[in-house]
């Protein structure tokens, strides 16, 4: 799929900060001091972006999935 960004993940920094990064990127598109402001901030670029915005937990696993406009299902609803 050329022209497509990568999907945006949010996670732990190791510094008690947390990082939304694009899939296989070390920079950080945005830093918060709370997940839940990661989150946002990750969030507005996934929409903007039209890609996915994953959340992980401070034990790596994902938690929570969002899809902006790059859905493949046929599947109404």
């Amino acid at each position: 799929m050329a022209g497509r960004k990568p999907d945006i993940h949010v996670q732990p920094t190791g510094d008690g900060e947390w990082a939304a990064r694009r899939r296989g990127q070390d920079r950080a598109v945005a830093r918060a001091s709370t997940q839940a402001e990661a989150i946002e901030r990750g969030r507005r670029t996934a929409r903007r972006d039209r890609t996915e915005l994953s959340v992980h937990g401070r034990d790596g696993q994902v938690r929570a999935k969002w899809s902006y406009g790059n859905d493949p299902r046929d599947i109404p609803g």
